[in-house]
Formats: C-alpha cells, sequence, structure tokens
C-alpha cells in the first residue's frame, strides 16, 4: 500500500473491554505497525502515511506502550525489528488487508460462479403462471442458482424480516412490517369463472343471471361484505353463497365440476382457469396491485437485485403474452422500490369477493 488515510477508531470506543482493566487499543494502530514493518524507519512511514516524523514518533512510542516491546530498535543509523516485531509482521499484514478488502464495494457479480439459494414465498397461482419462465432464465443465467417457492399462506411477511424468505409477491395488506421494500409488479381485478358448458356461460357478465346463480365463497378474507358484495349491496341485491373455501384453487376446483360460480383474480389464476369459461364482473370492483416485496437488509446485494430484475422481467414478458377479458386492466401502479408502511397500504382482505 502506497498510501492509506487512517481510520479514525478513537481508544474511547464505547468502552469495550478485552479484559477486566483494559481498554479497546487504537485500531489505527495497526496500520502504523503494518507500514513501520514494512518501512523499517519512522521517517519512510511518516512519508507513506502522509504525517510529520513528529506524530510518527509518537505512534511508535504508543504501539511500544501497547504492546510492551521496543519493536524497532536502534542499530548504526538504522532501525531492525525485534523478535516480537517479526513475529507480527505477516499476522498485522494480513490484518490490514482483510480490513481494506472488507471496507470495499461489492465485486462485481459473477453469475456464472454464484452459488446461492434463494426462497420465494408466493399465492397460489404465481408458480402456475411465472414459475417455469422464472427457473428458465435463471438456470440460463446463474445455474449455479436454485430456487425454493413456497406457499405464502398468512398475510404478514414476518418470514422476511426473520430472514426465511428472500422475496414475496403479495397484495400490500395493513399487516406488512413498515421497513420492507415493495415494487408493484402488475394490476390484477377479479373475474367471475364456470365451467363450459354452464347455463350461465354466455351472461355471467350479465347483473341477473349472475345473482340468481349460486356462487362459492373464499373463507380467508377479513369477513363482513367486501368486493363483489359491497356493489351488489350499494344495488341492493345479494348473491347466494352456497360454499366456501380456503384459497382460489379450490374454489376452482369445484366451480370446474358443478354449477357454482367462482370470483377469482384474472392474472394471477390465468393458468389455473385453462378450460374454463371467464367474464367480467357485473359489477365495478377496484382492481388492485399484486407487489414484489423485500427486506431492505438485501436491497443493494447485487445478486438478489438481480433475481428481483429477472423476476420482474418474466412477469412483464408473461403478461404480454396473457390475454385479459373485455375491459382491460391498468399497467402497474408506480411504486419503485420504496417503503410502505400500513397506513398508505390498500387492505388486502378488501380485494377478495
Amino acid at each position: 500500500m502506497d498510501c492509506i488515510d487512517l481510520l479514525r477508531l478513537t481508544p474511547c470506543m464505547t468502552g469495550l473491554r478485552y479484559g477486566a482493566a483494559k481498554p479497546t487499543p487504537d485500531l489505527n494502530l495497526l496500520f502504523t505497525l503494518d507500514v513501520l514493518l514494512q518501512e523499517g524507519s519512522v521517517a519512510g512511514a511518516a512519508r507513506r502515511l502522509r504525517l510529520s516524523a513528529s506524530a510518527m514518533s509518537r505512534a511508535l512510542a504508543r504501539l511500544r506502550d501497547t504492546t510492551g516491546d521496543p519493536l524497532l530498535v536502534r542499530a548504526g543509523r538504522s532501525l531492525v525489528p525485534t523478535p516480537r516485531a517479526l513475529a507480527l509482521r505477516e499476522q498485522v499484514r494480513q490484518l490490514v488487508q482483510d480490513s481494506v478488502e472488507v471496507l470495499q464495494p461489492a465485486e462485481v457479480l459473477d453469475l456464472q460462479q454464484l452459488q446461492r439459494t434463494f426462497t420465494l414465498r408466493n399465492r397460489e397461482g404465481f408458480v402456475e403462471n411465472f414459475g417455469a419462465a422464472l427457473v428458465e432464465r435463471v438456470a440460463a443465467q446463474a445455474p449455479g442458482v436454485r430456487l425454493c417457492f413456497e406457499q405464502k399462506t398468512e398475510r404478514d411477511s414476518a418470514a422476511l424480516r426473520e430472514g426465511l424468505a428472500d422475496l414475496e409477491t403479495a397484495v400490500v395488506g395493513p399487516a406488512l412490517a413498515p421497513e420492507l421494500r415493495v415494487q408493484a409488479l402488475f394490476s390484477d381485478r377479479f373475474v367471475s369463472v364456470v365451467r363450459q358448458g354452464h347455463p350461465l356461460a354466455g351472461r355471467l357478465h350479465e347483473l341477473q343471471p349472475y345473482v340468481a346463480g349460486r356462487h362459492i365463497g373464499v373463507a380467508h378474507r377479513a369477513g363482513g361484505q367486501e368486493g363483489v358484495d359491497q356493489a351488489l349491496e350499494r344495488l341492493g341485491l345479494r348473491r347466494q353463497l352456497d360454499l366456501s373455501v380456503g384459497s382460489f384453487s379450490a374454489a376452482l376446483a369445484l366451480a370446474r365440476a358443478t354449477d357454482y360460480i367462482a370470483n377469482v383474480p384474472e392474472r394471477h389464476t390465468h393458468s389455473l382457469r385453462d378450460g374454463m369459461h371467464s367474464a367480467p364482473l357485473p359489477v365495478q370492483v377496484p382492481a388492485f396491485s399484486v407487489s414484489l416485496i423485500w427486506h431492505p437488509r438485501y436491497s443493494a446485494d447485487p445478486a438478489h437485485r438481480w433475481l428481483r430484475h429477472c423476476v420482474r422481467e418474466v412477469v412483464l414478458d408473461r403478461l404480454a403474452d396473457m390475454p385479459v377479458l373485455d375491459g382491460g386492466l391498468p399497467g402497474l401502479s408506480g411504486l419503485d422500490d420504496m417503503p410502505m408502511g400500513a397506513g398508505g397500504a390498500a387492505s388486502e382482505s378488501k380485494i377478495q369477493p
């Protein structure tokens, strides 16, 4: 090292102790000792560290006091290291090099050499719609990366805070921890779905046939008249909920084999609705955003940033090929890597008819 700025790690560092009575040493002395042992000269070390000769002499005096050894002693017109100094030289050199390396910016990510497992927690439908394309993209770019998909069954994101998951896709709700990072992936809306050949298949978008049909409810909403029920209530109408299930996939499975009507997210269940008849709701229900969520500990991590980019690109590519029903859908909501607290988030329970 030709030149180094001393770290301002002073001896008054919050009272840490190596022993019962010894104060924490000034870690600047490691850099000073490293240069002194390389130069074998107070004057040479002073030039390297851009200090005056008197300041370097005082630093050497402190080193002698700290280590209990002269370290450098005069031999004629030069200084020679003591046995203790010779024993410390390589250890001190390595410590300094390690310290400098720790404080450097992260190296450029080498995807071909990356070995890592990422855990992604998603609602039902995400893996079915986007999983295969994401796996293919990741394998092509980073063959040493392993993806682990887990079902997100609860509304909070404790797994992100506890480091048990790397990414989540979900609708941002009031239970979201305020420090988490959020980026919108796509907008979605609810549609009505019945089996092919259903008596109402051609009239499902009409209000009266829709209300007259028998419906499947999804039990994990917060309760009360939400979503489509609120819209119907404003018109003085009410649908007949004969069944209750715990997931959209279960609702679709029942609707596929019976004459019941299921209300499910259009884009998120695209693959799950294959072979069924879908129609826009006959009442206005607000669209919602499905977002990518992660803990800020990973925001600057190059590998994590790459994975987030992969997820966004895969989702956009798949959505471009995914047909939507009449009426279209709004684009991304514009959230851009920003923390979102519960106060400004739309309730997840309010978008589950």
